[in-house]
Order: C-alpha cells, then sequence, then structure tokens
C-alpha cells in the first residue's frame, strides 16, 4: 500500500481528532488571600482548579461563556489581558496567587467562575445560556436576543460590594481598603462562585427577581450561599486539612461553612461575612445555631431568611455526611464511636474526606437540579423543598442513605413547610403526577390533548437542541420551539369548537377563555387571553444505575397588568400579577408524557391578596428593596436589583 503524499494528511486536525487536553489547570485561592497569611492555614489556601479545555480561549480570559474586561474606572485604567495559552503559564498551571497582580486576579475570576458553570452543567444535562437582551420594540418572537459571554469586571468599582448586573450581563467586582490592606472581592472564591450562581439562576428564572414574596429574593441569595459551599468540599488539601482539625466533626467551627473570611472581617464582622452552621458572638465566641422554626416567622431580610435556608440544607449534608461515615468512625474506634485521642490517622483522614466530597457533591447535583421542577415566578422555601425532593426521587427512587429524609427533618426543624400539605412524608412533598384528559375529537374518532400533541410537537427541535455544540444554535433552536409551541397552542384555542380549553386551563392555570372579560388580561384580535410560552428546555440525564432520563421542560405564563397594590390608594402604585406554570414531560418512547405540572393559577384572589398584603407591608416599612434605589414599579425593567442587595456584603 502506497502511503500518502504529506499534502493529504490534515495540516490542523479537528479538534476533537487532536490530543486535545480534558481541561486546563489554573492556580489559585481557595478561599481568600487572607488566610494565606495565617500560618495554619497558608499551605491549603492554595489550589489548583481544573476546568474544561477552552482551545480558542483568548486573552482576557475570553472563553465560550465569560470574558474578563479588566478596565479599572476609579484610576481610569486598563489592565493588560492575562493570556492563558501562553507557553510559560501553559507549563506552570497559570500565575502564581498574587495580590498585586491585576492578571492573577483575572486568572481567578475566570477558573472560579468556569468552576462553577462545569457544576450547574452536569448537574442540569444541558449548557448552561445566560438570561438574553430584550428589546421589547423587536418583532414579536424575537425579542430576545442571545448573550454568548458573561461579562466579569475585577476592578469594577471601589466600593465594598459585589453584585452580579442582570442589565449588564456581567458580575462586577468591588475593592477597598481594609485594616490591614486593599481587599479584591475577585480574589474570594466564596463571592466569585456567588454572583456566578445569581447570573446562572437569572438564565434559568428571569422573574426570580420580583419581589412579590418574603422568599424570592431570599431564595437568590441562600442558592449562591449554597454553591459557594458546597464547593468548598472539590478542594481536597483542604478538606483533609480541616477534616483533621476538627477530627471529623465537621459541626464544629471550620473553613468549611463559611463564607468569604476577608470581606467579613475587613467590614467589622466578627469573622466570616456568613456562616452555615454557627455564629460569633460580641464576645468572639463561636456558637453552633440550634434550628428554630420560628426564625423563619421573625426574618423580613433577604440576608437573613437566605441564612434558614441555608442553615436547613447545610444541616442535612451534615446529617448524611454522619451516616455515611458511621461505619468508618465505628472502625476506627474500635466499635464505641468515640475516636482517641491524638492526631486521627491519615488514612482516616482520606476516608472521612471521601465519604465528606461524595455526600457534599450529591447535595450540590439535588440543589441545582431542583431549578428544572420550581415555578417559573414567585418561588417559596416550601416550592424549593417539594422541588428537591421531586428532583432527587426522578434521579435516584431508592434513598438508600436518607438523603431526602434528612432534607425533610432539617427544613422541618428550621420551620420550613409547604403551604397546604397536611404531613410532611416524602409521598406528600413530591409534586403530584399531572394528569391529562384525552377527548374523541377527530372525525375517525382519534383522542387527542393540546399539551400531549405540544410535545410531540417539539420532539425533533428539543432532539436536534440536546445535540448541538455551539450555544447560539441551541438558543435559536430553542426560541424557535419556543415560538411553534405559542402558535400550536394559539391556533389550538382560537378554535371555538375545541374541547381542551378546561382541561388545559386546568392544568396550567392560564385563562384561555375567549373575551374572558378577567382584569388586568390583554386579548388578541380572535378575544384569546394572551400568554407567554417563557421557555422551552431540554434535559439528557444519566441516573447512578445506568438510564437516561430525557425531559422536556415548558414554562408558560400570564399576567394581568397593573394590579393595584392597594386597591383604596391609587397612589401606592401596582404590579403585574403572574399565573401560569413548569410543565416536566417525560419524552422516552413515542408518546411523550406530562410528567409535573407546577401550575400557580391566574384566577388566584388569594395569592393575589397575600402579594397585595406583601407589597403594602414593604412600603409602610420603606419601599421595598428594588424600589428604595431604583425607583417606582414603572422603571423595574432598568433596576439592578443586586447592587442594592450586596451593598450591606
Amino acid at each position: 500500500m502506497m502511503p500518502l503524499p504529506s499534502a493529504e494528511y490534515r495540516e490542523s486536525p479537528p479538534e476533537q481528532l487532536a490530543n486535545r487536553p480534558p481541561f486546563r489547570r489554573l492556580r489559585g485561592y481557595a478561599f481568600d488571600p487572607s488566610l494565606s497569611m495565617r500560618l495554619e492555614t497558608a499551605a491549603i489556601n492554595h489550589t489548583v482548579f481544573e476546568i474544561p479545555w477552552e482551545g480558542n480561549l483568548k486573552p482576557g480570559p475570553r472563553g465560550e461563556y465569560v470574558e474578563v474586561v479588566d478596565y479599572d474606572p476609579a484610576s481610569a485604567c486598563w489592565y493588560e489581558p492575562v493570556d492563558l495559552n501562553a507557553t510559560n503559564l501553559l507549563a506552570q498551571d497559570g500565575l502564581a496567587p498574587s495580590e498585586g497582580n491585576p492578571q492573577f486576579h483575572q486568572q481567578m475570576a475566570y477558573a472560579v467562575a468556569m468552576n462553577t458553570i462545569t457544576h450547574f452543567e452536569h448537574a442540569l444535562g444541558r449548557q448552561v445560556l445566560w438570561s438574553p437582551r430584550v428589546d421589547p420594540r423587536a418583532e414579536a418572537g424575537l425579542q430576545e436576543s442571545f448573550v454568548r459571554t458573561l461579562r466579569i469586571y475585577p476592578h469594577a468599582m471601589r466600593a465594598a460590594n459585589a453584585y452580579y448586573s442582570p442589565q449588564k450581563k456581567a458580575l462586577l467586582f468591588g475593592y477597598f481598603q481594609g485594616l490591614t490592606g486593599t481587599v479584591f472581592s475577585c480574589l474570594s472564591q466564596d463571592i466569585v462562585a456567588h454572583e456566578t450562581t445569581h447570573a446562572l439562576l437569572d438564565g434559568m428564572h428571569r422573574r426570580y427577581v420580583e419581589d412579590n414574596h418574603p422568599d424570592t429574593l431570599a431564595f437568590h441569595e441562600a442558592f449562591a450561599d449554597l454553591v459557594a459551599l458546597f464547593q468548598h468540599f472539590t478542594f481536597p488539601e483542604v478538606l483533609r486539612h480541616q477534616i483533621a482539625r476538627t477530627r471529623g466533626d465537621l459541626e464544629t467551627q471550620s473553613l468549611l461553612g463559611e463564607l468569604a473570611q476577608q470581606f467579613g472581617e475587613a467590614t467589622g464582622r466578627y469573622g466570616a461575612l456568613r456562616n452555615a452552621i454557627g455564629e460569633v458572638g460580641a464576645d468572639g465566641v463561636w456558637r453552633l445555631v440550634e434550628p428554630n422554626p420560628l426564625r423563619l416567622r421573625d426574618a423580613k431580610e433577604p440576608h437573613e431568611r437566605g441564612a434558614i435556608l441555608v442553615a436547613a440544607m447545610f444541616s442535612a449534608f451534615l446529617a448524611i455526611y454522619k451516616v455515611r461515615t458511621k461505619r468508618i468512625i465505628a472502625l476506627a474506634s474500635a466499635g464505641s464511636g468515640v475516636l482517641p485521642q491524638g492526631a486521627l490517622h491519615p488514612y482516616l483522614v482520606d476516608a472521612l474526606a471521601q465519604e465528606a466530597t461524595k455526600t457534599a457533591q450529591h447535595y450540590l447535583g439535588i440543589c441545582i437540579r431542583a431549578l428544572d421542577y420550581c415555578p417559573p415566578f414567585d418561588i417559596s422555601y416550601g416550592d424549593y423543598l417539594r422541588a428537591l425532593i421531586t428532583a432527587d426521587y426522578d434521579m435516584v427512587a431508592n434513598d438508600k442513605h436518607g438523603y431526602r429524609v434528612a432534607l425533610i427533618e432539617s427544613f422541618r426543624r428550621w420551620g420550613i413547610i409547604p403551604q397546604g400539605l397536611k404531613t410532611l412524608s416524602e409521598e406528600q412533598l413530591r409534586w403530584p403526577y399531572a394528569r391529562l384528559e384525552y377527548e374523541d375529537s377527530d372525525a375517525d374518532g382519534t383522542q387527542w390533548n393540546a399539551l400531549a400533541l405540544l410535545a410531540i410537537e417539539l420532539k425533533d427541535l428539543i432532539s436536534k437542541s440536546l445535540y448541538l455544540q455551539d450555544r447560539e444554535e441551541v438558543f435559536n433552536t430553542l426560541r424557535e420551539a419556543r415560538i411553534a409551541a405559542h402558535e400550536f397552542l394559539r391556533s389550538v384555542f382560537e378554535d371555538h369548537a375545541t374541547l381542551q380549553r378546561e382541561n388545559f386551563m386546568k392544568v396550567t392555570g392560564l385563562n384561555m377563555n375567549l373575551d374572558a372579560g378577567m382584569s388586568g388580561l390583554s386579548y388578541r384580535a380572535s378575544g384569546l387571553p394572551s400568554f407567554e410560552v417563557h421557555s422551552v428546555l431540554p434535559t439528557l440525564r444519566v441516573t447512578p444505575d445506568g438510564l437516561i432520563m430525557k425531559q422536556l421542560i415548558i414554562s408558560m405564563t400570564q399576567r394581568l397588568r397593573a394590579m393595584p397594590i392597594d386597591p383604596d390608594d391609587a397612589a401606592k402604585g401596582s404590579f403585574d400579577f403572574r399565573g401560569g406554570s413548569t410543565l416536566i414531560f417525560d419524552m422516552e418512547g413515542e408518546s411523550p408524557t406530562l410528567r409535573y405540572a407546577i401550575t400557580r393559577p391566574i384566577n388566584d384572589a388569594a395569592r393575589l391578596e397575600a402579594i397585595q398584603a406583601y407589597k403594602q407591608i414593604r412600603i409602610e416599612r420603606g419601599l421595598s428593596l428594588r424600589e428604595t434605589y431604583f425607583g417606582d414599579s414603572a422603571t423595574l425593567q432598568a433596576n439592578e436589583p443586586f447592587c442594592m442587595l450586596h451593598s450591606d456584603y
């Protein structure tokens, strides 16, 4: 056989055929620079992040998901962007950690953001998308445009603040002068992970920044804290060090349950910015916080309420950690359960660390997957508990380690109880299976249902989106699916003879009656009330048993415009009241099955009154979080809710 001439060979083979590295290694701080100044923790504070390899990474760094733009407005200064593909940086895992090197600041922010994104994509079973830019003047169906990269500004302001901007699609990190030197928020693993999580959550649920319920903004804060906390358990050296120091008892004070140590101390707190399970009093003594079911009732401020959800979730994690390490402790203690005095053996430390890592990874995945099982707006802690239980049941039906039991017990002890449930059993907490009614509508007697046909209608587009590599193509395909879904439902319900209307309204919570006469609804020329197919998302997940879960998630919403906050006082302003649902379809087999319908009916008068009462209380205490800083409800689209929310960092 004659050898091929050299010209026949690829000069630059496709990346998938080349020996592409599986990941990029970048050095950074496991916590923040302050721990490198302490003898006890200096050796463990430097870590190496292993993040997905981006072959086309540009200086900045600027990649597929994030783009670091290092301009310092306070100094009117541009910092030279770091090139992580430079040979000398590739050879030594990037730049060495340094407070004084702006290029390392860029590297640190990029590494932590990509690490967080990777955890989300692994749990969700799809590529993540940032919230789109919205142009209300554009043609219907094309008002949302794709945002490829989240911008990261490491030196955005000279202030003790850091926040995610939904308007700029950016993370803005501040720096300020602390008691012992300049504090850069972009060098805190916890703060960067927290803000990246805000952006990821906003990309999934844009309506979660609407302040219609005491839990909504608090959930944003708590969820971001949980992701940052559970990521502590991905640093092996830190984990082994802290387990050795606490002798395996994670209910004692440790770095693993604390957030933003340097930031907290520099802003006058007694230790870390936040702590999942304890607090340091004015006397400087750390104490474990005992669960109190009345604390949620009394908590009003988002960070205060958020701390309760974090404590409930972290307590469940600690309970399972104890279960998983019980055998190890028994073996190491000759069955007594009490470890001998002195330093723990390194093998014992490794065994405990492995169980802690595994448990944290499991709970982080549960927390993220549960977002697909939540209502599209006005989330409450009770909703999230139900989403956690349902999402985990679908993934792991046999809960042999008791993860779901631990969640239920912990949430109950902290007073988090879903509204309307008589018992807190696992069966009661799982979202109920949806029930579709089929009608003989066709001339040949074929049974059909609008929602079942909708899933079939979208099946090809959904399958296509799962196998696309380019995220913009994914976005455009899913937007096409939303338009197709809207047009399909509009054509069905503009037909006066349809028999599906009542069943559809019962399942989705929307009002689809022609010329319904409902105050606040807008109508098409045909008399059909306006509605929105808010999102269409696919998932492709693999269970621990090796089974493939292919699902379609559709969110539909409707709104009553300009509802008065106080029906007796128009001067207090108005708001848009929303109704709708999250629909979850199983897409296996020829006929998709609607599994869950998580519904908020548009005609729920009690919920409307509850929101009105909540907003009136906010006004009486001082304007709502958003209105205080950004004007009345007419200007909410230009707001920066997280800027004010984090101003007390």
